[in-house]
């Protein structure tokens, strides 16, 4: 925690009540409401347009609500420092020219505060978190000579250096092959026994429902929030994803098909 914002132990982690969120007149969130525990690991799922990456932005404190409230541990998000943000990859510039020691320091900026060069404090956490996520000898590699796995082991490096309690991760396993997508399992296991708390964007049914404390289903509203058994239900993945959705059971595996392919977020 951090000496000059107030963390409330009587408050949820993430307490989210009544918001709204509206782009020209048009509803991304609607009165979504629900709070999350010290620790836990939830995973959003819902069609394309859902309101997932609104969520996550409103969350951050980068978008500001159009009604209703979100507070971290007692304050509003803005106030925070211990939110890490996790993009999604195809967002990101990766021929910019920075190494990976570069990247992770950028999550020091907001604890040193502007104009402050890091110290070696800095430099330990930030050695410290590239070690975590098994990436310190390729601390000085651009960004671009990084596999889609050690991309997204970077930008967690980054919320680890900033100290980060809750981290919010947009589809950070989209486009990854298996093995990278069970090493970023396997980190959120660390990070739980770490007591960080993780939201996690995800189309994939299966893994939702076996790696994750909770799961929301969401479309601009909540259709359910609770144990994966309770919430993946036909009825409520019909209502979430409507005409548009498609289920195919490979293997056992549960996966959706959203066919529109050209949603909003």
């Amino acid at each position: 925690m951090y000496p000059h914002i107030l963390h409330r132990i009587d408050e949820p982690i993430l307490d989210v009540q009544k918001l709204t969120v509206r782009y020209n007149g048009r509803a991304a969130l609607d009165d979504v409401t629900f709070h999350l525990h010290a620790g836990e690991r939830v995973a959003v799922v819902g069609p394309n347009g859902a309101g997932k990456s609104t969520l996550f932005k409103v969350v951050a404190g980068v978008l500001a609500p159009t009604s209703g409230s979100v507070t971290v541990s007692g304050t509003r998000p803005a106030a925070h420092v211990c939110i890490g943000y996790v993009p999604q990859r195809s967002h990101v510039d990766w021929n910019f020219p920075v190494s990976v020691a570069d990247v992770a320091m950028m999550g020091r900026s907001a604890v040193m505060g502007a104009f402050r060069w890091p110290t070696r404090r800095d430099w330990d956490f930030v050695r410290g978190a590239l070690e975590t996520v098994e990436l310190a000898d390729l601390a000085k590699r651009q960004i671009s000579e990084l596999s889609g796995g050690q991309q997204q082991r970077m930008f967690i490096a980054r919320a680890l250096a900033q100290q980060a309690e809750l981290m919010l991760m947009d589809e950070p396993l989209t486009g990854l092959d298996l093995p990278a997508q069970e090493g970023i399992l396997n980190l959120l296991d660390k990070l739980q026994k770490q007591n960080v708390t993780v939201m996690v964007a995800t189309h994939d049914l299966d893994q939702a429902e076996k790696h994750f404390d909770r799961v929301m289903l969401l479309n601009r509203k909540v259709i359910g929030f609770g144990a994966s058994k309770e919430v993946l239900t036909p009825e409520r993945l019909m209502q979430a994803y409507g005409n548009r959705m498609r289920l195919v059971d490979a293997d056992g595996k549960l996966m959706t098909f959203d066919e529109d392919c050209c949603g909003d977020e």
